[in-house]
């Protein structure tokens, strides 16, 4: 079974047999995606993250529809109704579509009316009826045969019509006949509106665009569909999908009908019952839930994107931040915080109404900066911010220290964590807030990841999606990420441990504990001294951890320790040590890397050239260099916007309609797909990306509604 659902998925995602195989084996062998993607090159033809995580997910939904099969096939049996031409079909089933469809004649119901004409004896001209045989009796003839007033029956037209309740019911569970419903539903159906009666619904005005709806399915867009369903299930109207009825019963027809007697046009009308209170109810929702799941996958996608975008957002790195947590009535909150991000002391200053004590602020923040040595300054970009970003550049601060606004979201999150409170238990949450700001200026990775992904705020509806399915993105999106920068294990959080390929939160908690017990680690090696910590989890770890000041020069690269016999043959082939080998780019040019392949060990000019790359440049942070960023001076509120004019501005989300960029206004203004580029752009992504900085045009400013459209065209 395993080989055909490999066979199956290589298809489907257009990849090669072998590496399907080589990930399924190694994926059951307990290997995580980024180890899989980094070290095992060889094995799955140089496959990315993405592409051994759709692989990964197939297979789950593979062994699940296995499962599925198996349930069916013992409920079958227990009813006696398992034969093999029955069991053939469920074992050549390709979707779960399907395999319902073959069990839906079988499977246990609620009483229906074909099950009371059933039990009045009336199977048996269900039949003939449904067999259309002229050389038979008239139908009506056969049904007086029927006629029993013990059983319910008591006439020629009671006996038909629970004949035709048979058909119809017969006809609803037919394979071919819902296959191609299906096909018709999905490529036809429309989808439809209508305003619930009675007095208008409160939330009506945000789903004005949708109040007359009715858009084909199959063409609509996810971010479309989601809000449809949304105000659908909030009550403000009904949804129906639509198909054209004649046809659907000409698809029927096609199928049931051999011809035009008495018997056939009760057929077509125990079809036309069907379609109307069988097929089409079960199929509409069917088709919407499948839209539903689409539009839903889309919408982690783009979110998945946008978090990878902002958590490999460029590192201020280790230097000196004072960090502003703006504030209006309860001031603005500082916190210095010194070059590994640990805090060296707190205060508060009350620059802005109603408070305006101007002058003392100024004075504070230039002594608090002139005796910690502040080498920028980081200022929340919520309530006050602005104004707090401009009261700080007009201070005579010194030319060398920049202020930054920083984004926010999630900072709240984490102050009132339980993280936040064990890491400062004295310290109150507005503390606590205005050090995830300054923190997530020095290193947006390492404080990201003790937040949860959804509170960042850069999907799209992602409220409306399976929240396993989006908190399963999320998660493979932070493990990638931190295992694509690599983690120095002697200053890491916990929570960042975690995220590491085969650590977990407990093993992070006992390298955590164990690492203040005795000390930074000197070697990759001293990690198997960690309780619990085995073979395996260091396997699938130790590659992505670093430790920059150790005994051995290789451990604070991304060669992984198993690799570490050949870079030791090739600075034995070259008569020069280790540490003489790494970033002597001389040297490692003139390698003949052929002669180090070995292929029983898996050891190919992929692994190679990675190893290679290791040593030109040991402990790379793929992330981009960090550039400084300011608003528009002057730009502070929606209504100091003006048509035409050109400003600043930093993306804080991709969607699939376009993108919201912060101006400095208190409101993202939006970038329509149309307006990103002079031609036409179906996917946004491919374009702008989250923390780009840019620069928009206004084309638009709703005060009313506090909407701001802009372009990116030039």
């Amino acid at each position: 079974m395993l080989d055909r659902h490999i066979e199956r998925i290589a298809s489907e995602l257009s990849l090669d047999r072998r590496a399907v195989g080589a990930v399924s084996e190694l994926l059951d062998s307990g290997a995580t995606l980024p180890f899989i993607a980094r070290y095992r090159k060889e094995a799955t033809g140089d496959l990315d993250e993405v592409a051994i995580g759709k692989i990964r997910d197939s297979l789950n939904r593979s062994r699940l529809m296995d499962e599925r099969r198996i349930a069916i096939i013992r409920s079958l049996a227990r009813q006696n109704q398992l034969t093999a031409e029955i069991e053939e079909k469920l074992s050549k089933a390709v979707s779960l579509a399907e395999l319902e469809d073959i069990y839906l004649p079988f499977r246990p119901k609620r009483r229906t009316r074909a099950m009371v004409a059933k039990e009045r004896g009336l199977e048996t001209l269900a039949r003939i009826i449904l067999a259309q045989d002229e050389r038979e009796r008239d139908p009506e003839e056969e049904a007086a045969l029927y006629i029993d007033p013990e059983k319910g029956v008591s006439s020629v037209y009671e006996a038909i019509q629970g004949a035709m309740d048979i058909i119809a019911e017969c006809i609803s569970e037919d394979i071919r006949a819902r296959s191609e419903l299906r096909s018709l539903f999905w490529s036809a159906g429309v989808l439809e509106s209508r305003a619930k009666a009675g007095n208008a619904h409160p939330e009506e005005g945000k789903f004005r665009d949708y109040l007359e709806l009715s858009e084909p399915i199959a063409r609509m867009s996810s971010h479309r569909l989601l809000a449809a369903l949304r105000g659908a299930k909030r009550g403000v109207f009904s949804l129906r999908l639509a198909v054209n009825e004649d046809d659907a019963l000409a698809v029927l027809e096609e199928i049931f009908i051999k011809g035009d007697g008495p018997a056939s046009g009760m057929v077509m009308a125990a079809a036309q019952d069907s379609f109307r209170r069988l097929l089409a109810p079960s199929l509409e929702t069917e088709t919407i839930s499948i839209a539903r799941q689409r539009a839903e996958e889309k919408a982690i996608e783009i979110f998945a994107d946008n978090l990878r975008q902002l958590l490999l957002e460029p590192p201020l790195g280790r230097r000196c931040v004072l960090a502003v947590d703006p504030g209006f009535r309860t001031g603005c909150k500082l916190v210095v915080l010194d070059p590994l991000g640990r805090l060296i002391k707190s205060d508060v200053i009350y620059p802005h109404e109603p408070h305006n004590k101007t002058r003392e602020a100024g004075s504070k923040v230039a002594r608090i900066c002139q005796e910690n040595d502040v080498e920028v300054i980081a200022v929340g970009n919520g309530t006050a911010g602005r104004e707090t970003e401009s009261f700080l550049r007009r201070l005579n601060l010194p030319r060398s220290i920049s202020i930054v606004p920083v984004n926010e979201s999630g900072a709240s999150v984490y102050s009132t964590s339980a993280r936040a409170r064990s890491e400062f238990p004295d310290q109150d949450a507005t503390v606590r807030g205005a050090v995830s700001i300054g923190r997530r200026l020095q290193d947006p990775l390492a404080e990201l990841v003790k937040i949860e992904p959804q509170a960042i705020g850069v999907g799209q509806y992602q409220h409306d999606v399976d929240p396993s399915s989006l908190g399963r993105s999320l998660d493979d999106v932070v493990a990638a990420c931190v295992n694509q920068v690599g983690v120095d294990v002697n200053a890491a959080s916990i929570e960042l441990l975690a995220r590491v390929s085969g650590l977990g939160p407990k093993l992070a908690e006992a390298v955590v504990r164990y690492r203040n017990e005795h000390g930074p680690f000197r070697s990759r090696r001293d990690l198997l001294a960690v309780p619990r910590l085995g073979p395996k989890a260091f396997e699938q770890a130790a590659g992505f951890l670093r430790i920059h000041d150790g005994d051995n020069p290789l451990d604070r690269t991304a060669v992984h320790p198993e690799r570490y016999p050949i870079v030791e043959r090739m600075a034995k082939d070259l008569g020069v040590s280790i540490s003489e080998l790494v970033e002597n780019k001389e040297l490692l040019s003139g390698l003949n890397l052929e002669d180090y392949m070995n292929q029983e060990e898996g050891v190919g000019l992929c692994t190679l050239q990675d190893i290679i790359n290791e040593l030109f440049r040991p402990g790379r942070d793929p992330r981009r260099e960090y550039e400084a960023f300011s608003f528009a001076p002057g730009i502070k509120e929606i209504g100091d916007l003006q048509v035409g004019m050109s400003v600043p501005g930093i993306v804080t989300n991709v969607t699939s309609f376009g993108a919201f960029v912060d101006v400095g206004v208190h409101q993202d203004g939006l970038v329509h797909k149309s307006e990103l580029a002079s031609g036409f752009v179906p996917v946004p992504g491919d374009v702008v990306r989250v923390r780009q900085k840019v620069m928009v045009k206004v084309l638009d400013v709703d005060l009313e509604r506090k909407r701001i459209a802009l372009s990116l065209k030039r």
